[in-house]
């Protein structure tokens, strides 16, 4: 089956030339111009992504996907991108801080968003793939680093024995970093890992995950600081 892709914008004509554009690559795409009536469809219906413009009148972006992550169920893991203005940077660091899992910023490449799209999905079924787990993938060692422990057939992660959600893009970042504890990741080799394909990403975009896997081992443990950050160098897991 195709993927259902939810665009919210109150631009119609980027509603239509991204819808275009994306059913061209095959996806099945719903149009909505306002945070309510996506809000409403979403939960009625959740697609496997959707694209968020940050500036709407009524429900803006960042209010709608505070809302959908509260939903819960498959919207409280639901992959999303937002369309973002150049002077917007700190609307993006509070979105990405809430979940969102990419932004792109106005004026874009369709090109580059449909990339994006593809290699979010992507991630996601392999996420998907390894929790549903097969003989051979049952075999896929757990990553345990002191209190930490990571299931990567499985997608989950402990700390102290509890539960810690992460989106995809989140779990391989600190992947990355807890295989090597003490060696120092560059935020260059942290964006090869997780943004594999040929597509162009900010370090603020790494900044941001972190602060979000940071924010969410701190509800579980509000001394977490395993993470540290090397100014100018990049970030490391540290040794217990």
């Amino acid at each position: 089956m195709s993927d259902t892709i939810a665009l919210v914008d109150d631009d119609r004509n980027i509603l239509t030339s991204v819808s275009i554009a994306l059913q061209a690559e095959g996806f099945v795409t719903r149009v909505y111009s306002d945070g309510d009536s996506a809000l409403k469809a979403l939960r009625d219906n959740a697609p496997d992504l959707a694209v968020f413009d940050i500036k709407m009148p009524g429900m803006d972006g960042l209010q709608l996907l505070e809302k959908v992550r509260e939903a819960g169920g498959a919207l409280g893991t639901l992959p999303v991108i937002f369309l973002t203005s150049k002077d917007e940077e700190t609307d993006e660091a509070l979105g990405l801080a809430m979940g969102a899992d990419d932004y792109i910023t106005k004026p874009f490449s369709q090109r580059l968003l449909i990339a994006r799209i593809k290699a979010i999905l992507r991630r996601q079924k392999l996420a998907a793939e390894r929790s549903n787990g097969d003989e051979e993938e049952e075999r896929v060692p757990l990553l345990e680093r002191g209190r930490l422990s990571m299931d990567p057939a499985r997608h989950r992660i402990k700390w102290d024995d509890k539960n810690v959600t992460l989106t995809v893009t989140e779990f391989m970042i600190l992947e990355a970093l807890a295989q090597r504890p003490g060696v120092v990741k560059s935020r260059n080799q942290l964006l090869d890992v997780a943004y594999k394909d040929d597509v162009y990403v900010d370090d603020r975009t790494i900044d941001s995950h972190i602060k979000r896997i940071r924010k969410k081992f701190r509800a579980v443990d509000g001394d977490f600081d395993m993470i540290e950050t090397l100014y100018g160098v990049g970030y490391r897991f540290g040794e217990e």
